[in-house]
């Protein structure tokens, strides 16, 4: 009888801790699977981005994010003689110091590359990131235009009179430059970049701020998890600045679904012509045609 009781006992306490063990185990799977889903991959930016408070974030019309040319002190980059000399010679349709329309000297609206880092100020919108263990891939929406920024441990070129040095050659400034890439953490990417053009082919940004063929900029990617990125850029050019400064400042970036098609956006010559007849030209108006005609 005491073994029957004993068995019994045993019987009633096993099946007791059984429903709680059961509970506990999906609880703690699911903890973690919820962490695996949602933590940023390491070294891992691929995907399509886009803007996270809305695609008008990435316009930037008054120019760059973190210091817009709205009149105010404190967002006045630190010019040298030089430099604000090359601000006050490029006539802008945007910004504190913008001109009417017919004035206007934006390489952009002859349909010349935006360059780089302008593409990272000009409708920054749907930008798709590709990677391989050797370098990394940026495709823009605007233009349809591309950077590849190595990760392949080469190191970032010299500035050079004309160009770059690499490898011992003289190479040419390109509209987009030289870029490397190195880790920093698990989910932070610096990315560096010289050997663009000078400021006689591209503008930094829309309200016309300059840029030489010394700019080195300096960019960090930081995946903050799985679907947020942050993107920040300093612009360091001793020809037109005297001190770095941020121009963007850990500008957040969401996740769009995988399968998103993104669309084409280009500077179109016979759309920019039809716009300069119809408003651009301040002597194309009904008000300067002579009388009778």
């Amino acid at each position: 009888m005491k073994n029957r009781l004993l068995a019994l006992f045993a019987f009633i306490v096993l099946f007791s801790f059984v429903p709680f063990a059961n509970a506990a185990t999906p609880r703690q799977q699911t903890s973690k699977t919820t962490k695996s889903a949602t933590q940023a991959p390491r070294h891992g930016l691929s995907g399509t981005w886009a803007p996270a408070n809305g695609a008008g974030d990435g316009i930037q019309a008054n120019g760059v994010k973190a210091m817009p040319n709205d009149g105010k002190p404190e967002h006045q980059p630190p010019y040298t003689a030089y430099g604000l000399q090359a601000f006050k010679s490029h006539h802008a349709l945007e910004g504190a110091d913008a001109v009417l329309p017919g004035f206007y000297d934006d390489p952009r609206d002859k349909c010349e590359p935006l360059g780089f880092p302008r593409m990272n100020f000009y409708n920054l919108r749907e930008t798709q990131i590709l990677q391989n263990e050797y370098k990394t891939a940026m495709l823009y929406e605007y233009g349809t235009a591309w950077r590849v920024i190595w990760t392949d441990g080469r190191p970032l070129p010299k500035l050079a009179q004309g160009g770059v040095l690499i490898n011992g050659e003289v190479k040419e400034p390109r509209y987009y430059g030289y870029s490397v890439g190195k880790w920093l953490d698990d989910t932070t990417l610096q990315i560096d970049t010289i050997g663009m053009m000078g400021e006689d082919r591209v503008w930094l940004d829309t309200a016309g701020r300059p840029i030489s063929d010394q700019l080195h900029v300096v960019e960090i990617l930081h995946r903050v998890d799985r679907d947020r990125l942050e993107w920040s850029v300093t612009i360091d050019d001793p020809k037109m600045y005297t001190r770095p400064w941020v121009a963007m400042d850990k500008f957040p970036m969401k996740l769009e679904d995988p399968h998103t098609d993104v669309m084409e956006q280009y500077c179109s010559p016979i759309e920019m012509e039809k716009y300069n007849t119809l408003f651009g030209n301040p002597a194309s108006g009904p008000g300067s045609r002579p009388q009778g005609k």
